[in-house]
């Protein structure tokens, strides 16, 4: 199987759907000849032209407004925003309008677009451009939200997002770009709403998404070498949320530990923790269960502060090390 980077699965899958189907287009600022802010949408002007790989003024309302009306229409768009963050200057369509549509035509209207968000912290891009606001979107009915942390999920989520015939929020993660693994060349989906067991074990689980996934992992290895072992679950989407493989998790460890980078009030975290605590998992807890977060406040600009304002691989070694031996 190929190697990929998480930003040219998401290319290939873009391209794949866009030969496949004419509905489908991209739309956003600098997508273009530039290739997005990030370089996700590279090259593909040259093969499929200005008028399906769409440059944008800086409009962040009228890239999801064109979005929702193309969609309206029977396109399958697909937007992206420079920077999650900007997408505050969309809410409107994409919370008042995308996500109420369907229901309000009482099935007979869908609005089958993907909006693409990078996100999150690590690049030095300061305040104003470094959040993770996926926890606003899970709290809207009507949204799927998509939060995939390696190239193979990326490519089939994102294929699976845009014939899911809803408006899915599909965010990533800016450090997860650059990084490799394997992924099937062609066409494949992966189903939205069934979470991934990443790594099994014993004496704990640990929820992680997106760049936690892969920190999760790296904290695993060092734990492994002490005798414990974590077992990591990639919920991979967040909303639907698949509480099952959760609770089979914690039905077996008797522990449970939520990872994310957003901050911990309001966070997806208390989502996961909520629904264990109604869950007959919450039976076989043994240990209270922990959540491990951002800070609470603003990610500074200064790359060591930066560090230190989310959730690290040193951070979940130490925290799963004093839950997996009962020290709280």
């Amino acid at each position: 199987m190929p190697e990929m980077t998480y930003a040219e699965a998401l290319r290939d899958a873009m391209r794949l759907a866009m030969q496949k189907d004419r509905s489908v287009f991209v739309i956003g600022e600098d997508i273009g000849v530039y290739g997005g802010a990030f370089g996700v949408t590279a090259g593909l002007i040259d093969e499929f032209g200005p008028e399906r790989i769409i440059d944008t003024p800086i409009s962040e309302a009228g890239i999801a407004g064109a979005c929702v009306g193309a969609a309206l229409t029977g396109m399958r768009p697909i937007g992206e925003m420079q920077f999650s963050d900007f997408v505050t200057l969309a809410m409107e369509q994409l919370v008042l309008q995308a996500a109420k549509v369907r229901f309000m035509f009482g099935g007979k209207a869908s609005v089958p677009m993907v909006m693409r968000l990078p996100g999150g912290s690590g690049t030095g891009a300061a305040a104003q451009h470094s959040q993770s606001l996926e926890a606003w979107f899970t709290h809207i009915p009507g949204l799927k939200v998509v939060m995939p942390s390696t190239p193979h999920d990326a490519k089939g989520l994102l294929l699976a997002a845009l014939y899911d015939g809803n408006p899915v929020i599909f965010v990533e993660h800016k450090l997860l770009y650059k990084t490799r693994g394997e992924v099937p060349e062609g066409w494949y989906t992966l189903p939205l709403g069934k979470a991934r067991v990443v790594r099994e074990g014993r004496h704990l689980t640990l929820v992680a998404t997106s760049i936690e996934v892969l920190r999760a992992q790296q904290a695993a290895q060092t734990l492994a070498a002490e005798g414990i072992e974590l077992e990591i679950v990639d919920p991979r989407t967040l909303r639907p949320l698949d509480v099952e493989t959760i609770a089979e998790s914690v039905k077996k460890t008797g522990k449970l530990l939520i990872v994310h980078e957003a901050v911990k009030t309001g966070g997806f975290g208390a989502e996961v923790a909520a629904r264990i605590a109604e869950h007959e998992a919450f039976d076989y807890l043994e240990a209270p269960i922990r959540r491990l977060a951002g800070r609470e406040t603003p990610i500074p600009y200064n790359r060591t502060l930066e560090y230190h304002t989310v959730p690290q691989v040193e951070d979940i070694i130490a925290e799963a090390r004093k839950l997996a031996k009962g020290e709280y």
